[in-house]
């Protein structure tokens, strides 16, 4: 059988950089080359990053995006890769396209391309569209309706882009009809927590129905609120894994595949009418060789790590790309806070790290002690700053009292971390979780300033999980535990009265979870959760406090998404909205 050498190359790109996204291809094609690769493959749109959003229907991006992608074709061929075939994704327009209505002017289009001898030799674009969760491709793009096959030392390849592996029909069987023996799916799917297990079941079911070996190449990296995960993999045609990247790490998988002999090139109409597109770049088969590379196995990480690092790389991600360098928080000694600050050094390491602790008369003496050693355990910057001062004056010119009197002391600590900020130029991270944002219990203005929420999408039972993760991965290795001990063992307290705790406002956060897990990430109706063995009056206070908090949400700064809905593109519900489920 012919031997190709096959290089999927997992890279992180940023929305709108052209040049450096270039650059890094130019770059990984060049360390794809040093290690004889045949064929090179990067991510879905990694010429203009992922997800492009509005910039689609731009018609000079669009353009920008073609003329890079020429260029981009004869810059390899100058710089000695011209032989080597490159799949690179990349936004573009149909040149059939009619205007129609229901349709993105300018027919944009999620598409890939080959680049071969300084030339475009073969594009397409994205088959199947998806308009779910986090995706309005529908918005953005029209789609492809041929089947891309290459040809590359006698070995016909097809090509495919994301969503045409996750829908059914399609390029998949097309690629069986096309009689290929090798599939190339370039992707940029956002991570969500278990869907490394999705989405190898996917990938191995596709691999049989296509009858022939399936590579599924993914991006990593993170754009706002997204993250993405690498992972790439590659089986056989019986469904067998033949090799798998890491998660959360850019570099290149390269192995090499015993692959059929193409027959007759393949022409016409297949499933889903597409049109086979068929292309002949090299006819004579691979001289046979011994030393085979075989492209590896990178172990799982454990479900914690994994959200973990999700939550690093977003961080990360959104700080470097929008050319922030250091961060601010407000400490207060519990656990949201030290588990931000505990990503946010791992992210961009403590010395760019600074926490503000800003006690009340109500703070409790643990807290601020807490707060304090955390910054020694993690070597980040600190200082206290008390509210008090402020407090007084506030409460001596308007006599506030209840709610309005806790949320002043919430208020005042998020206009000094503004303040400090604009002064210093950090940026600061909100402390917010899942739970919390789900049912309101944040004060406006207060501990919702910033410019990126780190644990936004991760629910509180989830947040002492992490915790209790970090620490030990730290014992693990040898290091100091970032968080300490106490902030995760003390009932979390807001601390904007005396002896207050959540569990007076709140019900225990396991049961609270539970239902929002139920209500928010699955959309169950209040009968339905209450059947789930939830009594009906904490069913009906909690789903109250989340249809009245929709507000609140819609002011929240992003934050990376790790589940499969978060609170944003995601969950779209109308501020306005007098319908609720237990009236």
């Amino acid at each position: 059988m012919p031997q190709l050498r096959l290089a999927l190359n997992q890279i992180d790109s940023t929305v709108g950089d052209l040049a450096q996204n270039a650059d890094s291809i130019v770059h990984w094609t060049r360390h794809s080359a040093e290690q004889g690769a045949h064929l090179v493959a990067f991510p879905e749109m990694a010429l203009t990053g992922y997800p492009v959003e509005d910039l689609a229907l731009r018609p000079s991006f669009v353009e920008a995006s073609r003329q890079a992608l020429r260029a981009l074709a004869a810059r390899l061929a100058d710089e000695g890769y011209g032989e080597l075939p490159v799949i690179v994704g990349y936004l573009d327009r149909s040149e059939t396209a009619q205007p129609k209505y229901g349709q993105p002017a300018g027919a944009p289009q999620n598409a890939a391309a080959v680049l071969h001898r300084g030339e475009v030799v073969l594009t397409f674009a994205k088959h199947h569209l998806p308009n779910y969760g986090v995706f309005d491709e529908f918005r953005y793009f029209v789609p492809g309706d041929t089947m891309p096959v290459v040809r590359v030392h006698g070995v016909d390849v097809a090509l495919a882009i994301c969503e045409d592996l996750w829908q059914d029909g399609g390029r998949v069987p097309a690629t069986r009809s096309a009689g290929a023996g090798l599939l190339v799916s370039i992707n940029a799917s956002p991570y969500e927590q278990n869907k490394d297990d999705t989405r190898l079941e996917l990938v191995r079911k596709r691999a049989q129905e296509a009858g022939c070996t399936t590579a599924y190449l993914a991006m990593i990296g993170g754009q706002d609120e997204l993250v993405f995960d690498g992972d790439s993999i590659v089986v056989d045609a019986s469904g067998e894994v033949v090799a798998r990247a890491p998660q959360f790490a850019e570099g290149s998988v390269i192995l090499d595949l015993d692959l059929p002999a193409a027959g007759a090139a393949p022409s016409g109409v297949v499933d889903d009418g597409l049109r086979i597109d068929h292309v002949i770049l090299s006819e004579e088969p691979v001289p046979a060789y011994e030393a085979e590379l075989a492209g590896g196995y990178a172990e799982r990480l454990d479900d914690d790590e994994e959200v973990y690092s999700a939550l690093v790389v977003g961080l990360r991600a959104y700080a470097a790309k929008n050319g922030f360098r250091s961060v601010l928080i407000g400490l207060s000694g519990g656990i949201d806070s030290a588990l931000v600050a505990a990503i946010a050094c791992d992210a961009l390491g403590a010395q760019n790290v600074y926490g503000i602790s800003m006690p009340s008369k109500y703070s409790s003496d643990h807290s601020k002690g807490d707060a304090a050693e955390l910054a020694e355990r993690t070597g980040l910057n600190f200082r206290t700053v008390p509210i008090e001062p402020m407090f007084d004056a506030y409460m001596g010119s308007l006599g506030l009292t209840g709610l309005a009197e806790e949320n002043l002391q919430s208020r005042l600590r998020g206009t000094m971390l503004m303040a400090v900020s604009n002064q210093e130029g950090h940026i600061v991270l909100a402390p917010g979780n899942k739970s919390e944002l789900a049912v309101g219990y944040s004060t406006l203005y207060g501990d919702s300033v910033g410019a990126y929420g780190p644990i936004k999408d991760v629910y509180k039972t989830a947040i002492f999980r992490l915790a209790e993760w970090r620490n030990r991965a730290a014992v693990e290795r040898g290091q100091t535990p970032p968080i300490p001990e106490n902030s995760i063992t003390k009932p979390p307290s807001a601390e904007l009265r005396p002896d207050q705790v959540d569990t007076d406002s709140l019900p225990d956060y396991p049961v609270l979870d539970g239902i929002l897990a139920l209500y928010v990430d699955r959309d169950k109706g209040a009968q339905e959760i209450v059947s789930a063995g939830y009594e009906e009056e904490v069913v009906a206070k909690v789903l109250r406090l989340v249809d009245g908090a929709e507000y609140k949400r819609r002011q929240y700064p992003p934050g990376t998404k790790i589940s499969a809905k978060g609170f944003g593109k995601d969950r779209r519900l109308p501020i306005t909205n007098r319908w609720r489920e237990l009236r």
